[in-house]
């Protein structure tokens, strides 16, 4: 191995205070292209919710829920309680889990470009199916493909992003990802809320819109860039370093290409990446793999996200009122991503995720105790409550959406050494929609059987997680992506994992 005593992650010393360059419109618009890949995440999540609250979906595919919520005298809870209705939010997601997978040997072999590229035309063949689709199996493969899409989106795009971006505007630029997918939420929404009107077929053209944002990705894939973390990990060191002072604006980049040249080195003599982050040495890194998109699903956001008109109409609102109030919430998860982009470089991440905690906390509290007294199966919220209601949900998401909504997709994105940041993506990825699907296909059910203790099943989730932000999750604002390895090392707990100087010396001495 070239440097006989590269650390762990493949980085001899510290060379960040060495770095030059400057943010580029060259990086600005690649980055905004490739966050795009986040809107068809988000469109799925928005539209999802819609399309099960309208009554041509339901009569056609699931005609059971139409009676039961239209005729039947049912608990206010439990009028959308269909395991096949949720099995139509829920198999994209568990097909995403198994993709994401795949999509790690696609993305560190053949480059995060070819993955984008893969997995728009996938979400276009499933928008294809899903808006022409006759029967429930065709709309479930179509979901699938879906599934696919996002899968291979969600594992490249925010690796993409990490690499593309100066360290110390890392945090902004990509939760340009979050904000692209809160804008697919909020564009869902309100396509929801206008085709709803359209009969018998207005379902279709919700669903069919999907094609839009996956359009902007395949596109956008093809024309974008590869990383130069990429290129040179492949082999290709003359056209990564070009592409590097492009995107950095000046021929000195030295600094940083001599990083990137020694993790690339280290990434190169790793055969099996899987295998490799098992090793004690990225337990930290792993751990925070599985952590972070498992505590970001537990905020109970996808809850509210996937199913927001049905759990409104549940609460009493009638049909419009419910996508109206949808897209009042999406609209605020799509503000709030502002926040964050403005405040993470300066605050860093622990700062917003803490705090983002406190509040949602606060609020999914608020929620059950005014369901707890104010609701039964027997009665609808008045007009006072319900707007109480809608306002604390929406300061839920607006705690989500500068918190853990982009960060939980920023902090995995960043942490991994190069020979092992494609596998310990796709294990975000895989995690954040495990449990997305684990929700997605019991939420009707469990809101069914708990009813308001339901949300204070999420406080306690959300309490646990911020006390594990404070102890555990250290600072990485302003640190260099290949020099990530220095900030485990300094942590009063992680430290611990980490081989010493002298293990490093006589490791590169074998080597």
């Amino acid at each position: 191995m070239a440097g006989g005593s590269l650390a762990p992650a493949g980085v001899a010393k510290e060379r960040a205070q060495q770095y030059q360059g400057k943010v580029t419109l060259y990086v600005v618009i690649a980055c905004i292209v490739a966050a795009v890949g986040g809107s068809i995440f988000g469109y799925d999540i928005g539209i999802s919710g819609g399309v099960t609250s309208m009554d041509d979906f339901l009569l056609k595919f699931f005609p059971s829920i139409y009676y039961k919520q239209s005729h039947a005298q049912q608990s206010n809870y439990c009028k959308y309680n269909n395991q096949g209705l949720s099995a139509f939010t829920s198999s994209l997601y568990l097909a995403g889990l198994v993709s994401s997978l795949v999509a790690s040997p696609v993305t560190r072999k053949y480059g995060r470009r070819l993955s984008i590229i893969f997995g728009g035309i996938s979400f276009l063949f499933g928008a294809a199916l899903n808006a022409a689709a006759m029967n429930l199996a065709m709309l479930i493969l179509g979901r699938i493909m879906l599934g696919v899409g996002i899968g291979f989106g969600n594992q490249a795009v925010p690796l993409y992003l990490s690499e593309m971006a100066p360290a110390h505007l890392r945090g902004g630029l990509n939760m340009m990802f979050q904000l692209a997918t809160t804008l697919g939420i909020f564009t869902a929404n309100m396509i929801n809320f206008g085709t709803q009107k359209i009969t018998p077929w207005g379902w279709r053209l919700s669903l069919g819109l999907a094609a839009g944002p996956a359009l902007l990705m395949t596109v956008g894939g093809i024309l974008l860039p590869e990383t130069p973390n990429s290129l040179i990990e492949r082999g290709l060191q003359d056209k990564g370093r070009k592409v590097l002072e492009r995107i950095r604006g000046t021929h000195n980049v030295d600094a940083e290409f001599e990083d990137m040249i020694d993790a690339s080195e280290f990434a190169n003599s790793i055969e099996h990446p899987f295998r490799n982050i098992l090793e004690r040495r990225n337990r930290p890194q792993l751990m925070m793999a599985i952590f972070m998109p498992t505590f970001q699903i537990l905020t109970g956001i996808n809850s509210i996200l996937f199913y927001a008109p049905v759990l409104f109409q549940s609460m009493g609102f009638g049909g419009n009122a419910s996508l109206y109030s949808s897209v009042l919430t999406g609209a605020v998860l799509f503000v709030s991503t502002f926040i964050s982009i403005s405040l993470v470089d300066r605050l860093g991440r622990r700062v917003l995720l803490i705090s983002g905690g406190i509040q949602m906390i606060v609020c999914q509290v608020a929620v059950a105790i005014i369901l707890g007294l104010k609701f039964n199966n027997d009665q609808v919220l008045s007009k006072g409550f319900s707007v109480l209601v809608v306002a604390v949900i929406c300061l839920f998401v607006l705690a989500f959406g500068w918190s853990w909504g982009p960060l939980g997709w920023t902090v995995p994105s960043e942490i991994f050494p190069l020979e092992v940041r494609s596998a310990g993506q796709s294990i975000t990825v895989a995690v954040n929609l495990f449990f997305t699907f684990v929700i997605a296909q019991s939420f009707l059910s469990l809101l069914c059987a708990f009813e308001f203790g339901f949300f204070l099943f999420f406080a306690c989730w959300i309490t646990v997680m911020t006390i594990f932000v404070y102890f555990l999750l250290p600072e990485t604002k302003g640190i260099p992506i290949e020099e990530m390895i220095f900030v485990w090392r300094k942590h009063w707990f992680w430290k611990r994992f980490m081989p010493t100087e002298v293990d490093e010396e006589n490791d590169g001495q074998t080597k």
